[in-house]
This record gives structure tokens, C-alpha cells and sequence, in this order.
């Protein structure tokens, strides 16, 4: 388990928008979390690093409460969530992309876009999101079917920013994209950092990781390991490629 010291931001002058400790995360009779521990402050950009199964993304699903058991403490701006409804999560301000993106195949993009609705006060307009992605615009009257995987990336971050989330949770966004995807996934995360969005993104491709995140948790078995400023990724590189097996 890490430290408070370690689990902080260094040098963090304002309080943590999102605190995870202790979390633990079941399916069914496999425990899956035993002990997850960081911190993300307001405005940052943080990644979860590790191999297949090391319970990245049961964390993302714990933190907006998705999993059916779970125990320790999620606390968000100020109050703890752990035992909250993912409905009442939502309304606190988390927004979450699944990898499988959750396109609604029967409905257009204007139609996926406008499904959930708002949270909070504070969510993009729909003409902010055709500026972030104008792929979008050019296909509003397209089925869900009809769209690459990289536009369905770009509905299903959309959509959240819609809804007033300030805290982003993105499972493997670039998941089978195209390099100039990619790229354009990342200039986007970038524009959401300056816009004061947080982001917590779970990414197998570190090396895209590097181009848009302020640390790095990496996650092994359930629990985090360690933490790697993004400023201090080049000397740290032999043993995150350890952690990560490449």
C-alpha cells in the first residue's frame, strides 16, 4: 500500500478531487482489488498503468460503482461515494467511457449524444463538441454502426462531456486506433486538461500515456505500486518497462 506521501501529488497545494483508499473490488467470489491507494487533483491528468489484469479496469468501474461489491473509501471533492448508487456517483461530477464505448447502434450520432442527460451545470454545448471533434458534425445523421472505431470514440467522449462531468474516466481510449486517431485523441485530452477537466486514464500504450499525463500509477495484482512522475518518466523507464512486461 502506499504512503500518504507517496500517494500525493508532490507538492499539491489544494486538496485531492478524487482520494481512493483501501478500495477493494469483487466479481462474484474473485477478489480482484486488494488495496487501491492514489490520489488526482483538480485539473490533472493521471494514467493506470499495468499488465492485462492487474484490475485497472475494475478500478474505474469501482470509483463510479458499477461493481456489485466493493469496500474501502472513493471520495470525490469531499464526500466519500462508496456506498452510493452509480446514479448518485454520477450526479457528483464523474463522467465514464467504457472500452466497449457503448454506442447505441439504432440511434444516430446526434440521438447517442443527447441520451444521457445533464448532471450538473457546466457541460459543453453540443457546438463545443462538433469544435473538439468535427468528424462528428459531418456524421450527425449517421447510425452508430455506420461510424469507425475512431468516431465512436470521439461520440462516446462527447457524450460525457455533455452531461457536466468534471472528472473524466477513460478506459483504454485508444484501444485499436489508428496512429492519426491517436494523435487526435491525445490533442483533445490535452484541450480538456487546459479546459480544467481532471482525467484518470487507464492505457496499455505508455507511450501515448507519456504524451498527455502529469503521473503514472502503475497497478499490479490490485494494488498500486508505485508512482511515476511524467517528468521523471525517462530515468524511470527500464522499470516501468519491468512492471509492464515489454
Amino acid at each position: 500500500m502506499l504512503t500518504e506521501a507517496v500517494a500525493a501529488k508532490p507538492a499539491a497545494a489544494t486538496a485531492p478531487l478524487l482520494k481512493v483508499r483501501g478500495l477493494e473490488a469483487w466479481y462474484g467470489e474473485s477478489h480482484v482489488l486488494h488495496g487501491i491507494d492514489f490520489d488526482v487533483a483538480p485539473g490533472e491528468v493521471v494514467t493506470l498503468l499495468g499488465r492485462n489484469g492487474a484490475g485497472k479496469t475494475t478500478t474505474l468501474k469501482s470509483i463510479i460503482g458499477i461493481m456489485a461489491k466493493r469496500k474501502g473509501s472513493v471520495v470525490m471533492a469531499g464526500t466519500e461515494t462508496i456506498n452510493l448508487p452509480s446514479r448518485a456517483i454520477a450526479r457528483l461530477g464523474i463522467g465514464y467511457v467504457p472500452e466497449e464505448r457503448g454506442i447505441y447502434s439504432s440511434l444516430n450520432v446526434e440521438e447517442n449524444l443527447m441520451l444521457p442527460p445533464q448532471v450538473k451545470p457546466g457541460g459543453l454545448s453540443v457546438e463545443q463538441i462538433f469544435t473538439l471533434f468535427p468528424n462528428l458534425k459531418e456524421r450527425i445523421r449517421s447510425q452508430g454502426t455506420k461510424l469507425s472505431g475512431g468516431e465512436q470514440q470521439m461520440l462516446a467522449i462527447g457524450r460525457i462531456l455533455r452531461t457536466g462531468a468534471n472528472l473524466l474516466l477513460f478506459d483504454e481510449p485508444t484501444e485499436g486506433l489508428a496512429p492519426v486517431i491517436i494523435d487526435q485523441i491525445g490533442r483533445t485530452i490535452a484541450q480538456l486538461k487546459q479546459q480544467g477537466f481532471t482525467i484518470v486514464l487507464v492505457e496499455q500504450n505508455f507511450r501515448f500515456a507519456a504524451t498527455v499525463a502529469d503521473r503514472h500509477y502503475v497497478v499490479e495484482q490490485g494494488k498500486v505500486i508505485d508512482m511515476i512522475p511524467n517528468t521523471e518518466l525517462d530515468r524511470n523507464i527500464d522499470k516501468l518497462h519491468g512492471y509492464l512486461g515489454v
